[in-house]
């Protein structure tokens, strides 16, 4: 391995909510080409606009260290490439690793001799050296840890934050080998402020990373069954969760709908590993079904209140106030939202839509209408706040109540309002 720090020719590929900031951040230390297939994408990024909104124009065009491209010629005299497509589920809920997989075989055929490839996306433990090192080595006609070289770094990236940024978040890293552990976990340090914590190896990297985002739903999962027990037994979910929480060692989560691309999806990657060596894991799946159903718990729980306050259900009209998956982010990727709206259409309601962070157009996708432009007052039968924007808190309580008729049901799902002004919470 003669390749040395100074010497790397970086690129980034795949430029969404990891890829972008890495490339932006890598850019300040270095020269560094961002790819992208989504021609689109790559034209936006040009003239400063981030669909996602993560980054303002000016962010975006004061980067004289960052090249935008979609033709894969300006990736030939690279030497480093760094892989952060999306990895999500399919129907099954089994992993789609086909973007992975592609963006994989697409930099085999360039590969040369010494380059290094280094993957961020989430994966199940052995997936870099099981599916996607044969790839290379079958393209590029090049051996593994002899030719070319691998690392994982896991991203950790939290869409909406701007105080955890990327280089404020301590990243894992790891190699192929030793030699290659030390230039990857060198090349991270360039950018990563908070530290990096090298891994003896990749598979533990890929482990750690989705074991990650497996607590954190099993830990919601558990608040979710409670709230849905406090629910029956008419206690207050948020009073009981401060109370405990006076406690110096209790865990501070909040019941709610769990979706997008990492929480919701990782755990099905863990468990495919686990299936296919056997063993069928229990608590896992058990809170991948709490929180799955979540969103059609929401529904009934909201049915059930119009019903009693006599609102008629064909003929109510509802708001839906946010449709992301989590606050404050423009990423409606696999939101729990979805499958509260689905329900509430068996029982004949209509349903208006309102965020004003999701992108219009992927909204109009998902749910075959556009989100509301504007809203008006004595409107609405019920309303369903399911995201906690801070947007929706300066919109403030008196105004959202002002949309709707005066016989009414306001959920609030993430206890962005006090108990006494909303008909019912989580």
């Amino acid at each position: 391995m003669n390749l040395s720090q100074k010497d790397i020719n970086l690129a980034v590929i795949g430029l969404g909510y990891v890829g972008l900031p890495l490339a932006l951040e890598f850019s300040k230390k270095r020269k560094v080409i961002g790819f992208d297939i989504n021609k689109k994408r790559i034209n936006d990024l040009k003239s400063g606009i981030d669909i996602n909104l993560e980054f303002e124009t000016k962010k975006l065009k004061n980067t004289k260290n960052l090249i935008f491209t979609n033709n894969v010629r300006d990736l030939y005299s690279l030497n480093c490439y760094i892989i952060t497509v999306p990895t999500p589920i399919d129907e099954k809920k089994k992993p789609d690793l086909l973007p992975l997989l592609k963006a994989t075989k697409m930099i085999s055929k360039i590969l040369k001799k010494n380059d290094i490839v280094i993957y961020e996306s989430t994966v199940y433990p052995g997936c870099i050296e099981e599916k996607c090192v044969p790839i290379l080595e079958k393209y590029s006609k090049l051996k593994f840890n002899l030719n070319f070289f691998c690392g994982y770094s896991p991203e950790r990236i939290n869409p909406g934050d701007k105080t955890h940024t990327i280089s404020k978040i301590k990243k894992v890293t790891s190699g192929s080998n030793n030699d290659i552990a030390d230039l990857v976990d060198n090349l991270y340090s360039e950018i990563i402020s908070a530290g990096t914590y090298k891994a003896p190896n990749i598979k533990v990297a890929e482990a750690a990373k989705v074991i990650e985002n497996v607590q954190r739903d099993i830990n919601i999962a558990l608040i979710n069954e409670l709230s849905i027990l406090f629910n029956k037994l008419n206690i207050d979910t948020e009073e009981v969760l401060k109370a405990a929480g006076s406690k110096w060692n209790f865990f501070n989560f909040k019941p709610g709908l769990v979706g997008g691309h990492c929480i919701g999806v990782d755990p099905y990657y863990l468990t495919h590993k686990s299936e296919s060596i056997g063993y069928h894991p229990k608590i896992i799946l058990a809170g991948r079904k709490i929180n799955d159903n979540m969103g059609p718990f929401v529904a009934r729980n909201f049915i059930k209140t119009l019903r009693d306050k006599n609102i008629q259900l064909n003929k109510a009209k509802i708001l839906i106030m946010g449709l992301t998956f989590k606050e404050d982010c423009a990423d409606t990727r696999n939101s729990g939202v979805e499958k509260v709206v689905k329900e509430l259409i068996k029982f004949d309601c209509s349903c208006d839509l309102f965020d004003p962070w999701a992108d219009r157009k992927t909204v109009k996708k998902t749910y075959g209408k556009f989100p509301c432009a504007k809203l008006k007052n004595n409107t609405y039968d019920g309303i369903i706040i399911a995201v906690a924007h801070k947007k929706f808190k300066k919109i403030g309580f008196r105004t959202i109540s002002k949309l709707c008729k005066e016989n009414h049901v306001i959920y609030d799902l993430k206890f962005l309002f006090k108990k006494k002004q909303t008909s019912m919470r989580l």
